[in-house]
């Protein structure tokens, strides 16, 4: 195993909006291969009860691109919905790009050439917190990096992609090829910052 390559991979995956290029195609043969390798995540008790809709039809794309954008405009709108940060606090500094960034996806999601929406089998959000996290435990792990929330339209993006009542969509993942190559890790709170060791508050 390549610990580089892999470290790399899992230090600069990252949400690249402003960086898709829509005005390339994506090949069906890359998300197929792309899906084949997401279904070696794990799943709870081996259910493997996913589906994977993608979406490439420039209508059904405009429609759920509509309801996203509806969606963000009521977080962007709303600002008991934004956390607050010291000044010195990075992630308070990266948060005028990271708005830019995504609003700039909510004007441009229909252009995106492939929506890939995971879902899987049941519906639990009237279900207590071990059958959610077992039926999100065994979806998210697939679809971990690109996850983008359409939960507030669910239902009327169920009728766009004709999906049964009985399966729960698990994110919106905007797919496209992207502009250059030069990411870098960002910048996050310190790790040791973020872990507790034995009881919470014990850093080392």
């Amino acid at each position: 195993m390549d610990v580089a390559a892999a470290d790399r991979l899992l230090t600069t995956t990252r949400s690249v909006r402003k960086r898709l290029d829509v005005s390339r195609p994506v090949e069906p043969a890359v998300i197929a291969r792309c899906i084949e390798i997401a279904l070696q995540a794990p799943t709870g008790s081996n259910a493997q009860g996913w589906s994977f809709v993608v979406v490439t039809d420039a209508a059904k794309r405009k429609g759920l691109a509509d309801l996203y954008k509806r969606a963000f405009q009521l977080y962007a709108g709303n600002p008991d919905l934004h956390p607050q940060y010291a000044a010195d606090d990075p992630r308070g500094q990266q948060m005028p790009r990271v708005l830019d960034s995504a609003t700039w996806l909510a004007e441009h999601l229909h252009e995106v050439p492939v929506h890939v929406v995971p879902c899987i089998d049941g519906r639990v959000e009237n279900a207590g917190p071990l059958a959610q996290a077992s039926v999100y435990g065994s979806i998210l792990p697939a679809a971990w990096s690109f996850m983008l929330a359409l939960r507030p339209r669910e239902q009327d993006a169920a009728a766009i992609m004709g999906l049964p009542p009985t399966v729960t969509q698990a994110a919106l993942l905007p797919v496209a090829y992207v502009r250059g190559t030069d990411f870098k890790p960002a910048k996050r709170l310190p790790a040791r910052q973020l872990t507790h060791w034995n009881t919470w508050g014990t850093h080392r």
